[in-house]
């Protein structure tokens, strides 16, 4: 794709993102056919979108680490998008129903990282980023479903749109996270105090800090570095749960506390 094609098609998302409209497909004159090509489009939708309420990217969604997410989606490899600031809350949030197409919820574990992660010392694993996270942190994802039927639509065009997110909810963050074994820590969603799906945080590739390392290796190969402060949603341990006008979602995750997403 040429630098014009791969703005028609960010302007067409961010439009979308904007005023509610659903997308079908985008045009063949600039529907991204892989994901190298659709990265470079959400790149260029966040700048889009920066001018506008959305406001800065201030962290990072991964999607499809979980096998249970893969097998939802059926893709098998994670996607990456960006969060904005705009639509991130702590720990109790409030998301207007009717501002949504088609709203779900997902359990995550997060992280805020302390430190940079670049290229140095080569390839990252789960080993080597924790050096970089200061704080881990349960989280809600919020997604919209803004599409006429996702499932026809493949993951490029999906990546290009920042993989479903509409924002999220941070727990109050836990900074001594070296005494707890992510691995096996499990999470719960309730929605209106039924529980609904449950995990553990080996389900995310093996180790929450694999998909962690991922993220960073994917940055690195685009020539770009996930920075300190910034925030990551590394993975959804409980299938997407779709939520009605009025409900109220909890999660809870074992040595990480709660957050919760109500939908007026």
């Amino acid at each position: 794709m040429n630098p014009a094609q791969i703005h028609r098609a960010a302007e067409l998302l961010s439009r979308s993102r904007l005023d509610g409209s659903t997308i079908d497909e985008l045009p063949d004159s600039c529907r991204p056919v892989n994901e190298t090509e659709a990265y470079l489009i959400q790149d260029d939708l966040h700048e889009c979108l920066r001018r506008t309420k959305f406001g800065r990217v201030a962290g990072h969604k991964i999607g499809c680490t979980t096998s249970v997410m893969q097998d939802f989606l059926n893709i098998r490899n994670p996607c990456a998008g960006g969060v904005f600031a705009s639509t991130a809350q702590n720990v109790e949030g409030i998301f207007e129903h009717e501002g949504y197409r088609h709203v779900g919820v997902e359990c995550e574990i997060a992280v805020r990282l302390g430190a940079p992660l670049d290229s140095r010392g080569g390839s990252h694993n789960a080993n080597s980023v924790a050096g970089a996270v200061a704080q881990v942190m349960p989280a809600i994802e919020i997604v919209d479903d803004r599409y006429d039927n996702y499932a026809s639509l493949g993951a490029p065009t999906l990546i290009a749109d920042d993989f479903f997110d509409a924002g999220c909810v941070l727990g109050d963050p836990v900074r001594d996270w070296r005494l707890l074994d992510l691995a096996s820590i499990a999470g719960y969603m309730r929605i209106n105090g039924i529980e609904v799906g449950r995990g553990r945080g080996g389900d995310i590739m093996g180790h929450p800090f694999t998909a962690l390392a991922w993220l960073a290796n994917l940055f690195v190969q685009r020539g770009k570095v996930l920075a300190p402060g910034e925030f990551i949603l590394l993975g959804s341990v409980v299938e997407t749960k779709w939520v009605q006008m009025g409900d109220k979602v909890e999660i809870d995750i074992e040595g990480l506390g709660r957050a919760q997403a109500q939908f007026p």
